[in-house]
């Protein structure tokens, strides 16, 4: 399957006219629904099919983000063969009471998976976690990229940036 192709599918199943709130308050028209990729098994399939390429070869573990970068990141494992890790933004208050869920990521190098990156500051706070965890972290998978500063923004922070596609890539498709 060609990456046009990919993209147009992606396009029609998750890219959603309709109002919708940004974390920061910001109102959008349109957004990407990223559990509406997910909930295709095919395209899903396919998606981290294609996110395997972007994945570094010193690679050794694939940390998913929740709530979005969970079904990533078990995907993009089984096309991998890697293991994953599940990372809370807070940790569990019973059971575990863990924020990293899965494989261990002590001295094994990390890349994170999520679905959109926008401004980043989720991926550098999970970065942050994952280096106190004494994972060395310098790569980020996505879906997709919005231009809203995170790709500079984690650069300036020692992590790369990988999207599978770019906001210009889906306004593109006819």
């Amino acid at each position: 399957m060609t990456l046009t192709t990919l993209r147009a599918r992606v396009a029609a199943t998750a890219c959603v006219t309709d109002e919708f709130t940004l974390p920061d308050g910001q109102v959008l028209d349109s957004y990407f629904d990223e559990y509406r990729l997910a909930a295709d098994p095919e395209l899903l399939y396919d998606v981290a099919e294609a996110m395997a390429t972007l994945v570094p070869e010193d690679a050794e573990v694939l940390a998913g983000i929740e709530l979005g970068g969970v079904p990533l990141v078990v995907a993009l494992s089984a096309a991998t063969g890697l293991p994953s890790a599940f990372l809370r933004r807070r940790s569990k208050t019973y059971g575990s009471r863990r924020q990293i869920e899965g494989a261990g990521v002590g001295g094994r190098r990390v890349v994170l998976v999520d679905d959109v990156v926008r401004s980043g500051g989720q991926l550098l706070e999970m970065t942050r976690m994952l280096r106190i965890a004494g994972a060395p972290v310098s790569d980020a998978l996505c879906v997709l990229e919005r231009p809203l500063g995170g790709r500079p923004f984690l650069h300036g922070h020692g992590v790369r940036l990988h999207p599978l596609l770019t906001e210009a890539d889906l306004t593109s498709v006819p």
